[in-house]
Formats: C-alpha cells, sequence, structure tokens
C-alpha cells in the first residue's frame, strides 16, 4: 500500500456507498485485500504504509503492538458487511499483503478469513494468498495457514545475490526463499509465488540472471519481476543522492525485462501481466486479475484502498487512527472519489493493456484509435488481435507500456 494517500471527499461515518455502486454488482466478483502494515525492519526501496515496532514506540494509540491487530481487521469486516447490505455475492479472493502479514499468528490470519467467511461466504475455490517474508515462516507455520484455508503464499525473494540483498536491505539469506517453497508445497500449497526485483544498484546482467534462475529451479507456479523504483524519501533514494550508489537507468531496466522473458518463457512461465508470469492459467493471481480488470474488492487495514461500483475509498494511513475510528464505530475511510464514465474508461485502458489478454479497441477515442493504429505499425501492439478488435502488447510494447498507454488515452 503506498505511503502518501489522494486528496477525495469525506467518507461518511458509517461508510455508505452511493445507491448506484451497487448497480449489477451481481455480474461482477468481489474480492478482499487485508494490509497488515507491521515489519520487523524497513527494506531500504520500501515507500509502502509499513511501520517496525520502534517507529510505532510511543505513537501511542491502539495497534501499537501487533497482539490485537486481526480484531480490528475483523471488525472492519463486519463493517463492509453492514455497508454492502443484502449484496449475496461470496468472496473470491482474499490477499493478504503488507507489511510482513507473517509477522501475526498464522492463528490470526486464519481468525480474520474465518470472518470474511463468516460474514459473506467464499465463493467455491476461492483463492486465498498471502505474502511472506521468507524468515518470518517455518513448516509448522505455512502447514497451519493451508489447514486454515490459504491455498496460496507469495514469498519475497527480490534476489539471489547478498549483495543484491545488501543494498535493498533484505534480512533474509539466499537459498532461504528457495527453501521456503519446497516448504510451501509440502504443506500442501499448489500456487506458490516467487517476487523478484530487478536494476537494483550494483546488480549485473549475470546476478539477474542467477536470481531467475535460483526462482525457476524452486519450482512456485508464478514469478513476479518487477524494476525497482525509487521512491523519495526512502533511505535508497538518499543514498543515490549522496553518491554512495549508483542511479539504474532505464536501458538497463529493459535488458533486464528482456532476460527475464526469455528464460522464464524456456522454463515454461507465460506472461499474462507486463511484471507477471505462471506456467498455467490456474497459477495466475486472480486476486491481482480483479484489480486490473475493475472488478470490486474491499481493502481492510491502515492505508487500504478499496473500489465497488466506481467509488474508490482509502482508509487512515497511520493504525493508531484506524483502529480509534473503528473502536468509536466509525468508518475508518479517509477519504474517498466518485468515478465518472471517463475516469472508467481511462482506467480500463491503463490496466487491461498491461494483460496479455489486451484491451478493446472500442474503450478508445478516435485519436486513441489513430494512435493504435500506428502502434501496430511501429510494432508495439500485435496485428492479429488488433484485426480481431484489441489491442495486444507485443514484447517491444512491453518495454515500452507506458509510453504506448499515453498515446491510447488521448
Amino acid at each position: 500500500m503506498p505511503s502518501v494517500l489522494p486528496d477525495g471527499e469525506p467518507v461518511p461515518a458509517d461508510g455508505a456507498l452511493p445507491p448506484h455502486a451497487l448497480d449489477g454488482a451481481a455480474g461482477r466478483p468481489l474480492g478482499f485485500y487485508l494490509h497488515v502494515p507491521y515489519c520487523a525492519s524497513r527494506c531500504g526501496y520500501c515507500d509502502f504504509n509499513t511501520y517496525t515496532a520502534s517507529e510505532l514506540r510511543g505513537s501511542g494509540g491502539a495497534l501499537a503492538s501487533r497482539d490485537n491487530y486481526a480484531d480490528a481487521l475483523i471488525e472492519e469486516i463486519r463493517l463492509a458487511r453492514k455497508v454492502l447490505g443484502d449484496d449475496p455475492r461470496p468472496v473470491e479472493t482474499v490477499f493478504v499483503g503488507g507489511g510482513t502479514p507473517t509477522l501475526l499468528p498464522a492463528a490470526d490470519l486464519v481468525r480474520a478469513l474465518g470472518a470474511i467467511r463468516e460474514e459473506f461466504g467464499l465463493a467455491h475455490g476461492a483463492e486465498v494468498t498471502t505474502e511472506a517474508n521468507p524468515e518470518s515462516v517455518d513448516p509448522a507455520y505455512l502447514a497451519a495457514l493451508r489447514a486454515g484455508g490459504f491455498n496460496r503464499v507469495s514469498f519475497g525473494m527480490q534476489s539471489a545475490r547478498q549483495h543484491v540483498l545488501r543494498v535493498l536491505d533484505r534480512t533474509h539469506t539466499p537459498g532461504r526463499p528457495e527453501a521456503c517453497v519446497a516448504e510451501a508445497r509440502a504443506a500442501g500449497f499448489d500456487h506458490v509465488n516467487l517476487d523478484l526485483i530487478y536494476g537494483t544498484p550494483g546488480e549485473t546482467d549475470d546476478d539477474w540472471r542467477a536470481s531467475l534462475d535460483a526462482a525457476i529451479g524452486a519450482g512456485p507456479d508464478h514469478v513476479s519481476a518487477y524494476a525497482l523504483i525509487v521512491e523519495e524519501g526512502t533511505q535508497l533514494a538518499r543514498r543515490i543522492r549522496r553518491g554512495e550508489v549508483p542511479m539504474t537507468d532505464d536501458d538497463v531496466h529493459a535488458d533486464r525485462y528482456l532476460i527475464a522473458d526469455e528464460r522464464l518463457a524456456a522454463a515454461g512461465f507465460s506472461w499474462y501481466e507486463v511484471s507477471n508470469w505462471a506456467t498455467s492459467p490456474e497459477g495466475r493471481c486472480t486476486h491481482n486479475e480483479l484489480y486490473w480488470t475493475g472488478a470490486d474488492w474491499w481493502g481492510a487495514g491502515p492505508g487500504a484502498h478499496s473500489h465497488v461500483g466506481g467509488v474508490r475509498w482509502w482508509n487512515a494511513k497511520h493504525p493508531g487512527a484506524y483502529a480509534q475510528a473503528l473502536t468509536e464505530g466509525r468508518s475508518p475511510g479517509a477519504g474517498r472519489e466518485i468515478l465518472t464514465a471517463e475516469d472508467r474508461r481511462v482506467e480500463r485502458i491503463l490496466l487491461e493493456l498491461r494483460l496479455s489478454a489486451g484491451c478493446p479497441l472500442d474503450l478508445l477515442a478516435p485519436d486513441g484509435a489513430r494512435a493504435a493504429a500506428r502502434a501496430v505499425s511501429d510494432g508495439l501492439l500485435e496485428p492479429a488481435p488488433y484485426r480481431e478488435g484489441r489491442a495486444v502488447l507485443t514484447l517491444r510494447g512491453r518495454l515500452l507500456a507506458d509510453a504506448v498507454v499515453r498515446d491510447l488515452v488521448d
């Protein structure tokens, strides 16, 4: 979750949605995101809404400790049931992210999942994921999650090279994420993801190849690979500004992406979103697909974002303010926006173009349609899907996705 919240109009104290938000809801999937904002230490590149124990110590209020955090999440899940009223949809995906969710006891994560099951029900075959730091789980913990209903786990690997992990301020040791995959498989998880980051200062092409090979060799059915973004205000940004480590340029990022796509494809992974590869359709992250296709989700936790029927809102950022609102019987929402039809059209282009299925050409305005035709000629969009009415990025187009999107939304 980003650490800076946008502006917006106030959220009603009871969290009520405009009546139109649930129009047509039966045809849209519903998911839940649960944000756990705690970390054992802060990674140098991270600007998410997370807190270490020392950062919360002395801040006062509830949730300075992790002990009662699950209770706050459950309270918001119950609020969601009240706000959504008699909406009959069962929840199709649950994703627990952070932060480091696995700093909480496994029983707490299972209790929060149980509240969703009790209040809404889970769809048959619902995907239930948690993120995990490799050093924060062991076989017993993973077994408890699996027994409690979790069926997918995502480990933050980032790199297989110690010197790269050191620059990122990651505390796990090389080899531990790969061991976690084996432990998750032994616990009964069919779906396992490894997250990688490329373009860290000091990383070489060979370092990146070694990380990819280690990830593939571990046997996950999903790999996410993200270019490092140096966010202002982070420790890494300050180190680069002081000249302690070099900035990685865009050409290096492009080369690393090509290496990733080549190696992953050779190992049987197919891209289905610009930064995500899976070994089968079943291995894809259904929860993220819900985001990318504009479905509905409720985000519970400090700073969490939600979207239902064109209404987007976000919670109070600090755990103390979040908990205080719930204690007082108020929605923890800090602000919201009601998207116009044009907002939603543009967002569909922005998000769906990143998918291997692409976006429908009929979403494009006349200038965007002309830009799409040029993009086909320039080798940025696939010609066959274009003839069938969809804009699908080529490999070169994926490298220039942001520029292609800018042209198509005009």
